[in-house]
């Protein structure tokens, strides 16, 4: 019954949707960056992805939505937290010997030797380590209210940026991979064959 309306055209199958939605961003030239929700940290990392996004060149960025294609939606937070490691470890050695004691029969004598002997070492590690982990939720809508694109990007931070700095770069990242696969798509190629 589904495949009778599939055929129809009365339900698209999902891989179509996504086709479609996909190649909406072609059409994409202008695009407004929303406030985030999230906190302060937000703000941050709306200004770091519009940075990041007019590095990559791919669309005209516009303070002006009534002038946009489409919209970039979202909520983000750059998180400070500490982690915490504590261990601990011991040894402990003990020895103890003694003789019995013997005694006369007058009740007169009586010898007892004891001898004891005990060590231990404890050694207890605290190690805390301030951390930031960055995340964000970001969609791309167009002027319709429909969401084109989405991606969930989130980071603790690379060797050479910061948290908020990489999530923004792999936001880009992620957009200009799919754009590609658009680009594609439009121009009758496949769009699986570019990494996702």
């Amino acid at each position: 019954m589904i495949g009778l309306v599939i055929a129809l055209g009365l339900l698209q199958p999902p891989l179509d949707i996504d086709r479609q939605t996909l190649a909406q961003l072609v059409d994409v030239r202008r695009v407004h960056v929303e406030r985030l929700s999230g906190g302060e940290t937000a703000a941050q990392l709306r200004d770091m992805i519009i940075s990041s996004l007019q590095r990559a060149k791919l669309f005209v960025l516009t303070e002006n939505p009534e002038r946009a294609d489409a919209v970039l939606k979202g909520s983000a937070e750059d998180l400070v937290f500490t982690d915490t490691f504590q261990s601990s470890d011991g040894i402990s050695a003990r020895a103890s010997a003694g003789t019995p004691g013997s005694s006369t029969s007058s009740g007169s004598a009586s010898r007892r030797t004891t001898a004891s002997i005990g060590f231990s070492d404890r050694e207890d590690t605290r190690i805390a380590e301030r951390k930031h982990e960055a995340v964000a939720a970001v969609r791309l809508v167009n002027k319709d209210g429909d969401v084109i694109w989405s991606t969930t990007q989130e980071s603790l931070g690379s060797k050479f940026k910061g948290s908020s700095a990489d999530v923004a770069d792999k936001i880009t990242k992620q957009l200009q991979a799919d754009y590609e696969r658009a680009r594609r798509l439009r121009s009758g190629g496949d769009a699986n064959q570019l990494p996702r």
